[in-house]
């Protein structure tokens, strides 16, 4: 009789409730989540400003004549940000493994 209304009967699995915590996730102290997102912002923006001045030097001619890129320094930029996220993900690859490995 009110097996649709209580979760039995259905096939359907049921749906978290609205604003409810993920299985196996904790809540965090807000004053820590704050914390942690200005880590993270910090490190997005250093990693960023690095980029920046790396592919900068490396693909941008110093003479300004046009005010747009190049197709030499726009293919040059692309590949120079594609090169860094790559070893970036490979770095932090090993280094997880290497924890792991550690534990």
């Amino acid at each position: 009789m009110f097996g649709g209304v209580f979760g039995g009967g259905s096939s359907k699995p049921a749906q978290p409730m609205p604003g409810a915590m993920p299985p196996g996730q904790v809540q965090m102290d807000p004053n820590a989540q704050l914390a942690a997102a200005e880590q993270e912002m910090e490190m997005v923006t250093d990693m960023f400003a690095r980029l920046n001045n790396l592919c900068y030097k490396k693909c941008l001619i110093q003479r300004y004549n046009d005010e747009e890129l190049t197709k030499a320094e726009s293919v040059c930029a692309d590949r120079c940000v594609a090169k860094y996220f790559q070893v970036n993900r490979e770095v932090s690859d090993k280094l997880a493994k290497m924890s792991a490995a550690k534990q």
